[in-house]
């Protein structure tokens, strides 16, 4: 089948995440995935540089958003998706299991009475298998829960939107001690995604170049089964499990992971304002570690 899509990437280096422009060829329509609303940890400050970036591409392109799909509840970058909405419409689209995330953070930042854990911020909760259109392409949701219990997948034509499921080869894969994380499930999950025809393209959410290579976002399922560092044909799910269980440990909480999911569970909606007018991230203290395992307080 000839492709009829076309795939613009959008990368931003100062959070690693790579957001992208899908759009029908034949009608113009078109679905953003994963954008970045830019946060300044140290003054408080958001901007929309990122944001503005995709909004130029898709009117210059005269591209009609029919969706704004996330793929989870990001914890190192902001979602510019409810700040799209307002400019160019579309549905915000996500996962259906994002209620356990939302309960999960709802706990942990003692968020407001009226905030209610049952997905209703989004304007779509997307089951596993579920098919939708983007102008006349068909896309498919696939669950591929392992990183948060949330995570999808969005395949669209010959390609497939990750998330961070996947990186690039010589990075591997994404950490699986978040709140509801699980390595052998991530390990399923993957094999789902790398079950798909070899020549499917796999568009990853972030790249984290090692010395000497520029960021790149796009691999295959042939190159993903034969090189990827992490989980390549041959890697057990026992080994992979170890492996994922003994790095995660190492690894640091993600910078912009108090304020971000915050804001991430509400669809990109700050909270909502105090009696003087102004919105407040919540910072629990001593809730979270200061490297290793990043587990929300029971």
């Amino acid at each position: 089948m000839t492709a009829r899509s076309t795939t613009q990437a959008f990368f931003d280096r100062a959070t690693w995440t790579v957001s992208y422009v899908v759009s029908d060829d034949a009608t113009g329509a078109a679905a953003v995935i994963d954008p970045v609303l830019d946060y300044d940890f140290k003054s408080g400050h958001t901007d929309t540089s990122s944001a503005d970036r995709v909004l130029a591409y898709l009117e210059e392109r005269k591209l009609k958003v029919e969706w704004i799909l996330e793929t989870h509840a990001h914890a190192d970058h902001l979602s510019a998706a409810r700040y799209l909405q307002e400019r160019v419409g579309g549905r915000i689209g996500i996962g259906e299991h994002i209620r356990e995330v939302q309960a999960t953070f709802k706990k942990l930042y003692n968020l407001e009475r009226e905030f209610l854990p049952d997905g209703s911020q989004f304007d779509h909760l997307f089951r596993d298998g579920e098919v939708f259109r983007i102008g006349g392409i068909e896309a498919t949701a696939m669950l591929v829960p392992g990183h948060t219990p949330a995570d999808m997948a969005y395949l669209i034509e010959d390609s497939v939107f990750v998330g961070d499921t996947l990186f690039m080869p010589d990075v591997g894969t994404a950490r699986a001690d978040f709140p509801g994380g699980d390595a052998g499930m991530l390990f399923r999950s993957i094999r789902r995604l790398l079950a798909l025809p070899p020549q499917t393209r796999i568009y990853v959410c972030h790249d984290y170049p090692p010395a000497g290579r520029e960021a790149q976002w796009e691999t295959t399922v042939a190159e993903q089964r034969a090189k990827n560092v992490h989980v390549r044909d041959g890697i057990t799910e026992e080994e992979f499990v170890a492996m994922r269980k003994a790095r995660d440990a190492t690894l640091d909480v993600p910078t912009l992971i108090l304020p971000s999911i915050q804001v991430n569970v509400r669809a990109g909606q700050m909270p909502p304002a105090d009696d003087n007018g102004v919105a407040y991230l919540r910072i629990p203290i001593n809730a979270l570690p200061r490297g290793g395992a990043a587990k929300a307080a029971k």
